[in-house]
């Protein structure tokens, strides 16, 4: 896992945003067992203070658990993974309006706009 931090956010929030990422992308799978702070502080280049507070507070979420001798884990509560999809998505598509709305476009000319992407036009 390899992430280009930036100096808007704290490297945790960010490392935080990037496992979030990975989870409703499918690319960490539910139940399956993710790599130890220090195996992912190591690989990220970042303290494993760092790390760990991400961890901790993704665990605070629910979306990782920690299996006393076996590790910290994927949550398996498809519904939690499922309410932060669409969180996420809200998320870019208030984003994408609001760049817009700064552009000068009303809702009605985005939507035309849209419409005519997705048909490929």
């Amino acid at each position: 896992m390899k992430i280009e931090f930036n100096s808007t956010l704290p490297i945790y929030l960010q490392i935080m945003k990037e496992i979030k990422r990975q989870i409703v992308s499918g690319e960490l799978v539910p139940g399956s067992k993710i790599s130890s702070v220090r195996e992912l502080a190591q690989e990220m280049g970042v303290n494993p203070n760092t790390m760990q507070r991400a961890f901790s507070e993704l665990e605070r979420e629910g979306l990782l658990y920690t299996e006393r001798t076996s590790g910290r884990f994927i949550t398996t509560d498809s519904e939690l993974i499922e309410k932060l999809k669409e969180e996420t998505a809200e998320n870019y598509i208030t984003f994408f309006l609001d760049a817009m709305n700064k552009l000068g476009f009303d809702n009605n000319h985005i939507l035309k706009l849209l419409k005519s992407f997705m048909k490929g036009d």
